[in-house]
């Protein structure tokens, strides 16, 4: 009777309004610093970004902030900032894509001779060439989720397939801009140039920033976004939460490779002309990769924003310039970009400490 008496005594009693609170690690400077830059993986290379373009403002003086010599930075990153795209949503899910490059060219081989050799619309090659970049993505997204293949094994051997490709499709045949420019204007649009502000952007330019912005917004406010985040932070734990990996690494890998196809329009408008031999097949994986890596993408997977790749674009791009009108050694641009991921690394490793 007496525990009875108790109970109802403890029941009756008021609630007590002290509200639940937890202890905070991140006590100093250096640790709000610390979670600063775990809660915003942009910050980082926004401000290596800014540091950057202060520094060469003081060096090189206003030449260096003429409206000219911005878009021109923008102009040289277009095809690397929209691969770095691509790229970041394959890391987030704790992948890799050596093949993004690869892609891109073949895509610029499909859609102009389709409509050289095959007479078609340059309209419908476009179409064709983006689809089958989508279809390269499909098939590498079901030997990753289905056949369990790792993703570095699968780009790996994909490279050298799309590589091979290119050449035995294209013939090894160049097609040159007066002939783009004569019969199929619509594959050199994203080289045509628009002023705004004074200043000349390209639509190819444009487009990488809708790019961006669009991917910003799905990885952040959609619920595929918080999928693809949660595949790469722990693909065993989001399966037992309900998500579907398989789709969304399906989803993630034929994104990608129609981004990729994207990034080949692009290149065409850029270079006005299409070719297999495009450097772009070779070292566009490891510019993707490197601008990734500089913007604060965890390598690990689960942790980045697609603003630290395009943040980590401009800054290879802003580097490569500023020590050009500068009249250094090309070799310290690459000097310092080697630093620049060594320490984007050593950084990321620091910031994930904050979750361990």
């Amino acid at each position: 009777m007496a525990d009875s008496q108790d109970y109802e005594t403890v029941v009756k009693a008021p609630a007590a309004e002290e509200v639940a609170h937890f202890d905070d690690d991140h006590k100093g400077l250096l640790g709000k610093v610390q979670h600063a830059l775990h809660v915003n993986p942009a910050l980082v290379p926004l401000i290596i970004l800014v540091f950057a373009i202060s520094l060469f403002g003081i060096l090189i003086g206003q030449r260096f902030f003429s409206a000219g010599t911005l878009t021109l930075i923008l102009q040289q990153v277009q095809i690397v900032g929209v691969l770095a795209a691509a790229q970041t949503l394959v890391i987030l899910t704790a992948g890799i894509d050596l093949s993004v490059g690869a892609i891109a060219v073949l895509c610029t081989v499909i859609m102009g001779q389709f409509t050289f050799r095959y007479g078609l619309p340059a309209e419908l090659s476009l179409l064709i060439g983006i689809a089958f970049g989508a279809g390269i993505g499909a098939i590498s997204g079901f030997l990753v989720s289905r056949i369990k293949i790792p993703p570095f094994i699968v780009t790996l051997g994909m490279w050298q397939i799309v590589l091979a490709s290119t050449y035995l499709f294209s013939r090894n045949e160049t097609l040159r801009s007066s002939q783009l420019r004569e019969e199929a204007p619509t594959l050199l649009f994203l080289g045509n140039k628009v002023s705004i502000g004074g200043a000349n952007f390209t639509f190819g330019v444009i487009l990488m920033i809708l790019i961006v912005i669009g991917l910003a917004y799905a990885l952040r406010s959609t619920a595929w976004g918080r999928h693809v985040y949660a595949v790469g932070d722990d693909p065993e734990a989001a399966q037992l939460a309900g998500v579907n990996v398989h789709r969304t690494l399906m989803s993630v890998y034929i994104l990608t490779g129609l981004i990729c196809a994207v990034a080949g329009w692009v290149m065409i408008g850029r270079f006005s002309s299409v070719s297999p031999s495009a450097s772009t097949g070779v070292i566009g994986n490891i510019q993707a990769i490197t601008a990734v890596v500089i913007g604060g993408i965890s390598l690990f997977g689960g942790r980045g924003s697609i603003f630290g790749a395009f943040f980590g674009a401009l800054i290879v791009g802003v580097f490569e310039m500023g020590l050009r009108m500068q009249g250094a050694d090309p070799q310290w641009t690459f000097m310092l970009i080697g630093m620049l991921i060594i320490a984007a690394v050593a950084v990321d490793q620091w910031i994930r400490k904050v979750s361990a």
